[in-house]
């Protein structure tokens, strides 16, 4: 059960904004009476953050996750009596979740004061004038991980801080990879060797493949750079979609069931032990050296080789908090943020159910004598990257989709699928101003 759990939880993160389509439709509305960057006016008097009262805090997290959440929220309460915390308790599912904020949000409701939310949403919900710009309270971003701030900006705002971390990079088993791959050719020719040498494996290398945000991710992650919207037709964009194919059609490392994997299907090969390689989230990690699994103790992860060799990135992932800019009790909603971002909440929370935390500082012997797997989780950190950070996120995404799909299923090639998805992305991105 508790697998399942974590497997529900990252999916969430990963499929982002699967349905900000119906967000953007609103924001896009709600644009020309926006601030635009400048702080949101909280609808109504405010009270004091010393004032009696009780605020909402919308969030999802099953089983362990969720007992975390209650005992943060019991630590602020007795540091904060005044304050009282309800935990308003969001879909598993991202695209219900989304639909229950949005429904809050398009009603005009004061509540949830706070929220958790998608490192893909900041953007969308910002543009609509539906969370408020943080910037007033003057928050310490430097303390965290900086891709990761860059997810809650908006047009010099900052709509969000960062709760904790994930990025997607590679396990490779120890057993059979002796020295970690530096390039997409060490990759490959390790990921061939293995399968060689051990006839229990059935792929060199798992990854996502589906027609999902998770393709998206991997796609980022094995080099592409999704940042200049304006033209997304690289050098480098292609040989990263090329190689995604490749490693399916040409080199035939990874499986043509990869085409319909999620993060789901690459769990289960690389638990089972069957992949000497595989793309996934940090979550895995604990899991693989848990006791009794057949990859334990012959587990690392690395951000995904470069093709040069030079500097690799991982794709970002994760939740950031926000405050609705109609909630009336502003101040306490700051304090309740300020707290669970705070070192030893975030350390504590990482410790009990591996959530990473967001700050750079937490990374020290306190938590790896606990959890030694976060020392190489904190070079995949490092080496993150946000996905485009704008309020049509999920139409991008959507085109990207649709073209890898393509690519992977041999249907056009790299080059092509690019040169004839290019301009669309553009042409949404020039819409987002």
């Amino acid at each position: 059960m508790r697998q399942k759990q974590r497997t529900e939880r990252v999916s969430r993160r990963t499929r982002g904004a699967l349905a900000l389509a119906a967000v953007v439709a609103v924001a896009a509305a709600a644009a020309g009476c926006s601030s635009s960057g400048s702080a949101s006016p909280a609808a109504g008097k405010q009270v004091s953050g010393t004032a009696k009262q009780t605020i909402v805090f919308a969030t999802n997290g099953l089983g362990g996750e969720g007992t975390a959440t209650q005992a943060a929220v019991a630590a602020f309460e007795k540091a904060n009596p005044n304050i009282k915390v309800q935990i308003l308790s969001l879909s598993s599912l991202s695209d219900v979740a989304l639909q229950q904020l949005e429904q809050s949000f398009i009603s005009g409701a004061t509540t949830p004061d706070v929220m958790s939310v998608d490192i893909t949403y900041p953007a969308a919900f910002a543009r609509a004038g539906w969370i408020s710009n943080l910037s007033k309270d003057s928050p310490n971003t430097g303390a965290f991980f900086s891709s990761m701030v860059d997810t809650g900006k908006y047009k010099g705002g900052l709509y969000a801080l960062p709760w904790f971390i994930n990025a997607e990079g590679l396990y490779y088993r120890t057993d059979l990879i002796k020295t970690p791959p530096t390039t997409i050719a060490e990759v490959v020719a390790d990921a061939k060797a293995a399968v060689a040498k051990d006839k229990s494996l059935k792929e060199g290398l798992a990854f996502e493949g589906n027609k999902y945000e998770g393709a998206v991710t991997v796609l980022q992650s094995m080099g592409a750079n999704l940042s200049t919207l304006s033209n997304l037709n690289t050098p480098a964009n292609v040989a990263a979609l090329k190689f995604m194919s490749d490693a399916i059609n040409t080199y035939k490392i990874a499986p043509q069931a990869a085409t319909t994997w999620t993060e789901g299907q690459v769990q289960a090969a690389w638990l089972s032990g069957q992949a000497a390689m595989a793309t996934n989230w940090p979550y895995i990690y604990p899991l693989s050296e848990a006791k009794g699994s057949p990859v334990a103790g012959k587990t690392a992860w690395i951000p995904f080789p470069s093709a040069s060799g030079g500097p690799a990135q991982s794709s970002l992932g994760g939740d950031d908090l926000a405050i609705n800019a109609k909630s009336p009790h502003q101040a306490a909603a700051w304090k309740f943020i300020q707290f669970l971002t705070s070192p030893s909440v975030e350390l504590t929370r990482a410790i009990a159910v591996g959530d990473p935390p967001s700050l750079t500082g937490d990374y020290t012997s306190a938590l790896l004598s606990k959890a030694p797997y976060f020392g190489q989780e904190e070079a995949v950190y490092k080496a993150a990257v946000a996905r485009p950070v704008t309020p049509v996120y999920t139409e991008i995404s959507s085109d990207l989709q649709s073209m890898i799909s393509s690519v992977l299923s041999g249907q056009e090639t790299a080059a092509a699928g690019l040169t004839a998805t290019a301009p669309d992305v553009a042409g949404l991105a020039q819409t987002a101003g």
